[in-house]
């Protein structure tokens, strides 16, 4: 992960603007004996929104900006004139963010469009001047009301890449180089597991000029779901795929024992993935001949269509294609219907670095900085040994 760009989990401070106090003001002009109450309202606070943007495909630029802040609204002033509101924020954000509080692990909200916005911390309202509260009985009220303050909240921002089929294997089952054999993206590919570091995605090309999405990701080994292995940092990625395609190399001691490993630890990670639908494909199949294959078949699960493939000699590769088209296209398996329950963060799902991160501590825009305060102590100080 030191050589690469692609950041999917990072964590910031969020800090809406404070709304600006209303005006005491009274009318004062020439021949005009008590004028009467004209304070204006204080300015809106500004909001933090997120902003969906289909160009990027990476948190790399929060992870150099951990303060976000608006602007706080001004006060009001004389003459029933409003103060200005405070300065919106606006993080752009790619597609498939997931938004959850850094204190509690719940789920807050999620940007899935290109242009969708999302209202992460409302700004405080501004208070009313004392113009509102002149009556018969009141008519020079001396009071208004102040603004809202700020809301500060810690948030953990988590990608979950946008995908139509998720490759799901063990480490050197063949996922990279089926990606790169099937599409035009060029995956790390080598003779020791774990060359997957980070996920990768390939625009797979289909008859009639149609295409698909695939996500490559690392491999999972047995027990990732609690935190082994570097497949849990990267199962997030399949949670938004239509289709799962398990992949398990054809000289695996058991291919139905691996299937269900995967499908575990699937399980456990998130439940949800189960009502997905499933397809397995045996990879490095140019390895076994037809009798071979004719004793296997009758040992994979029954319930789940399988297809023998191989990147290398291109067998079984438009089976492939034809089998996974017809599960993207149907209707069940769309990407807008079930909604993804995303489950809270918790021990497990948690990023160590990012999560014991620890902001430093910036004042309010109003509030004197501490050097400023040692500095009137200092006086204060100075000012007691004079009178002494």
């Amino acid at each position: 992960m030191a050589e690469s760009n692609f950041i999917d989990y990072v964590k910031i401070l969020c800090r809406s603007g404070k709304g600006g106090a209303g005006s005491r003001h009274f009318h004062r002009a020439k021949y005009v004996p008590k004028g009467g109450p004209d304070g204006g309202d204080g300015g809106r606070g500004g909001h933090v929104i997120l902003r969906g943007n289909a160009q990027m495909w990476t948190l790399l630029p929060l992870k150099y900006r951990r303060h976000v802040f608006a602007g706080n609204g001004a006060p009001g002033t004389g003459g029933r004139s409003f103060g200005k509101d405070g300065e919106d924020v606006v993080i752009e954000v790619p597609c498939g963010t997931v938004v959850f509080d850094a204190e509690t692990g719940d789920f807050l909200c999620e940007v899935n469009e290109d242009g969708e916005e999302v209202k992460l911390l409302r700004g405080g309202r501004g208070g009313l001047g004392n113009w509102h509260f002149r009556t018969a009985t009141n008519q020079a009220p001396r009071y208004a009301q102040p603004g809202e303050p700020a809301i500060e909240k810690s948030v953990i921002l988590e990608l979950k890449l946008l995908a139509d089929v998720g490759l799901v294997g063990f480490p050197n089952a063949g996922k990279s180089t089926l990606l790169s054999a099937i599409s035009a993206a060029r995956p790390k590919i080598a003779d020791y597991p774990f060359t997957t570091m980070e996920p990768q995605l390939g625009i797979v090309s289909y008859r009639d000029n149609r295409s698909f999405v695939m996500a490559d990701i690392p491999g999972i080994i047995e027990g990732a779901s609690e935190g082994r292995g570097l497949g849990l940092r990267f199962l997030r990625h399949i949670e938004r795929n239509a289709v799962l395609l398990f992949l398990v190399p054809a000289d695996a001691d058991d291919i139905t024992a691996q299937y269900e490993i995967l499908l575990r630890e699937l399980r456990e990670f998130n439940p949800q993935l189960m009502d997905k639908q499933r397809i397995l494909a045996i990879s490095k199949s140019d390895l076994l001949d037809q009798e071979l294959k004719e004793a296997i078949e009758p040992t994979l699960p029954s319930d789940v269509p399988h297809v023998f493939i191989s990147a290398v000699t291109g067998e079984g590769i438009d089976h492939l294609k034809d089998i996974l088209w017809g599960a993207i296209t149907d209707e069940a398996n769309q990407l807008s219907t079930p909604a993804i329950t995303h489950r809270p963060l918790d021990g497990h799902h948690r990023v160590r670095e990012e999560d014991e991160f620890i902001f430093e501590p910036e004042p309010l825009p109003d509030e004197p900085a501490d050097d400023e305060l040692d500095d009137l102590e200092d006086f204060d100080d100075d000012f007691l040994d004079v009178e002494d």
